[in-house]
């Protein structure tokens, strides 16, 4: 027997997120027209996890700084594949451990050409 889902079944579920909805939306004005409005110097002013802000916000930072942030990210989302690979390693046999070369090869391949351009170079 075929179940049917008709537009009808789905009203509850509508029904449900406009209640959400509309909660979120009443709280929000009731906090901000009901709530106290003392807007003074020091509640104005910028801060960082509690410590106050010393310079420029605009002060150039090198751009070694971000590449070797990016060239972290790539290389942890690259170890990030190796995971499954580790978890299903006896259900892939030999061409798992083939691929796995391969992709480690290839891997390996790109962390010698940014040594090679220097991109993790500080000086």
């Amino acid at each position: 027997m075929e179940v049917q889902s008709l537009p009808v079944n789905y009203l509850p579920i509508i029904f449900q997120m406009l209640v959400a909805i509309g909660f979120v939306v009443t709280t929000m004005v009731a906090t901000h027209k009901l709530g106290p409005q003392r807007k003074t110097k020091d509640k104005l002013t910028p801060f960082e996890s509690g410590i106050e802000v010393i310079g420029n916000a605009r002060t150039p930072i090198s751009i070694k700084y971000f590449l070797v942030a990016i060239l972290f990210v790539l290389f942890d989302v690259e170890v990030i594949f190796m995971y499954p690979w580790a978890v299903n390693f006896r259900d892939l046999g030999k061409d798992g451990m083939i691929e796995m070369f391969i992709f480690m090869g290839t891997l390996l391949l790109g962390f010698f050409y940014i040594l090679k351009k220097g991109a993790l170079d500080w000086e």
